[in-house]
């Protein structure tokens, strides 16, 4: 098996760490959630698709993990500016074509690269309701845990109820060390400019107009999404005509059930080569 490879790259939007692994098929580009680090996709990088030597990349966001602050926050930490610099890591690792799985915070910016990267040949998104400014409510539950996604300041108590809320009795001491970590101007400049930008797209159309392959994947037991919103969307090429619910799991299905998370994966891989 490969061993991991980590570098910086200094990008326009400041210094991004990744991660690689695998050099085996088209390569599998892996989001974090807001205020995580690449961290949270290890199972992926040690499990069944690293054992069939297929090629994945993670990248810490800026003002998370080991990335540097953003050099323009205003600019970077928006949803737009995020897709901007995950794109940008692509193209200086030479990357034409990619597919892109999607957590959380993630899985928004993914969307937004539908637009952005026109390699994109298949996405995943994980706990991302596809939403519109003037309906967030309707794709989250609302859970007051997970409101300190949008809060600049963080207390010790917040930041372990947020991480309990998101990855449950899963946690490990270096996730909450991540939330802790990330930049409280990006979560405090991301809401700010959901509510104000006029840059953001509405993402039910976008994946309702989208031809790109779209799986759809969340765990049963998820407290911060709502599951039904997803199966009311209309999507342009949702993979296998459902949305895919794993059962005793949470908001993280692939650090909390990664068996049954990379089978899952494994098989949309597998279509999409086909």
């Amino acid at each position: 098996m490969d061993e991991t490879r980590q570098s910086f790259l200094e990008t326009s939007h400041g210094s991004i760490a990744v991660e690689e692994r695998g050099q085996s098929g088209i390569t599998v580009l892996m989001l974090h959630g807001n205020s995580f680090c690449r961290g949270v996709f290890r199972h992926q990088f040690e499990g069944r698709l690293a054992a069939h030597g297929r090629r994945l990349i993670a990248m810490d966001f800026p003002g998370h993990g080991q990335s540097g602050d953003a050099l323009d926050p205003m600019r970077t930490y928006t949803r737009p500016g995020l897709a901007d610099a995950a794109v940008e890591v692509l193209q200086k690792l030479q990357i034409d074509e990619a597919v892109v799985v999607g957590w959380s915070l993630g899985g928004h910016v993914a969307i937004d690269m539908i637009a952005r990267f026109a390699g994109l040949r298949g996405l995943m998104i994980v706990g991302a309701p596809p939403v519109s400014r003037d309906n967030m409510a309707e794709g989250f539950t609302g859970h007051p845990h997970a409101r300190a996604a949008g809060r600049e300041q963080l207390s010790a108590t917040e930041i372990d109820d947020f991480v309990a809320t998101i990855m449950g009795e899963w946690a490990e001491p270096f996730i909450r060390d991540a939330v802790a970590r990330a930049d409280g101007r990006f979560r405090k400049r991301l809401f700010e400019a959901l509510r104000t930008e006029t840059d953001y797209v509405d993402q039910r159309v976008t994946v309702k107009n989208s031809a790109v392959p779209l799986a759809v994947v969340n765990g049963v037991d998820d407290p911060v999404v709502n599951l039904d919103y997803f199966d009311k969307l209309s999507y342009g090429n949702l993979w296998e005509g459902r949305c895919h619910r794993l059962p005793g799991l949470g908001h993280a299905p692939f650090w909390q059930g990664p068996d049954q998370f990379d089978a899952l994966l494994e098989r949309f891989l597998e279509d999409l080569a086909e």
